[in-house]
């Protein structure tokens, strides 16, 4: 008897310790509650991966199906093309060009909003707003500001005797305007998660700097910035993808053009598959892109995680 109860903690931990079939029970219960996902991601994101990767090494037919095997030819083809080279110069100038400039422009906005200031709720509306206009809209917008002869910025220019640009005409412009258009369409989205960001910083961190005589530079490079990494870590990663993917608004300005000035790798992608019917090489292409994706991603995890503080 005395050995019975001796170590009950011990015999209680034995006595509710889950067999094989409660694990097994418990894993189906799983599974179950997960399937629904499971047959999404399956349909709409790994079948199609899978079958891209599959295409890639195919000429294919109108329809799609793969006709004649021909390895890696298509991405050797890629790798030769100067069409194919051009896209991957304007997709990364268009990264370049798009990223820092909107997050710093929302990263600005945020911190002028987060001031407790009266009617500063008026301006976070107005600064998050372009999270409620389509691209397609927008962009129309956009296509009528930029017009050579009725747009604004070419009557801005004209009231300082300035030249007129073509904006979406000039090779040299084109991309650059449909980068501004671009910034301004994401700077809602980021602008709004940097709020949030800056909202959650505790507010006796300020005052103890306060009381300490730090300046708001100092306090912005000391307090705001450290506390705000984890949420620009965020955005920049989520910024990055987006411009790799950017098809819209480069569909309804240029179409991919002037002389091929705009045709990021996506709209490449589309042209080749839906205008030309190649989608042997538009799927190499896909692939490509999608190893640039994964590429920047893992930098920007292995590298700029290092400056995030998440306490």
């Amino acid at each position: 008897m005395s050995t019975i109860h001796s170590r009950p903690d011990e015999f209680i931990a034995t006595e509710h310790k889950p067999g094989v079939w409660e694990r097994s029970r418990r894993a189906r219960t799983a599974i179950l509650y997960l399937l629904p996902s499971i047959i999404l991601f399956s349909v709409f994101v790994f079948y199609p991966m899978f079958r891209t990767i599959y295409l890639s090494f195919f000429l294919t037919d109108q329809a799609g199906d793969a006709a004649v095997f021909v390895g890696l030819d298509n991405y050797k083809y890629l790798l030769d093309s100067p069409a194919f080279l051009n896209s991957a110069k304007a997709t990364l100038l268009f990264v370049l060009y798009t990223v820092p400039a909107g997050i710093l422009l929302s990263l600005f906005l945020a911190l002028l909003a987060n001031e407790k200031l009266r009617g500063i709720g008026f301006f976070r509306t107005i600064y998050s707003s372009t999270m409620g206009v389509s691209v397609a809209a927008s962009s129309v917008v956009w296509l009528f500001m930029f017009h050579p002869s009725i747009g604004m910025f070419n009557r801005f220019l004209a009231l300082f005797d300035f030249p007129q640009i073509q904006w979406l005409l000039d090779p040299q412009w084109a991309l650059v305007s449909v980068a501004i258009s671009t910034i301004w369409m994401n700077t809602g989205f980021s602008f709004l998660i940097l709020l949030g960001g800056l909202q959650n910083i505790d507010e006796h961190l300020y005052e103890s700097a306060r009381i300490d005589g730090a300046g708001y530079f100092y306090r912005l490079r000391r307090i705001t910035l450290p506390m705000l990494s984890p949420t620009l870590f965020f955005i920049i990663t989520i910024s990055l993808i987006n411009a790799f993917q950017t098809f819209g608004q480069i569909d309804i300005l240029t179409k991919g053009g002037p002389a091929q000035s705009t045709n990021l790798i996506v709209y490449s992608i589309y042209r080749e598959a839906f205008v030309n019917y190649q989608f042997g090489t538009a799927s190499a292409q896909a692939v490509f892109l999608f190893l640039c994706i994964l590429v920047a991603t893992i930098l920007q995890f292995r590298f700029g995680e290092r400056r995030v503080h998440y306490q």
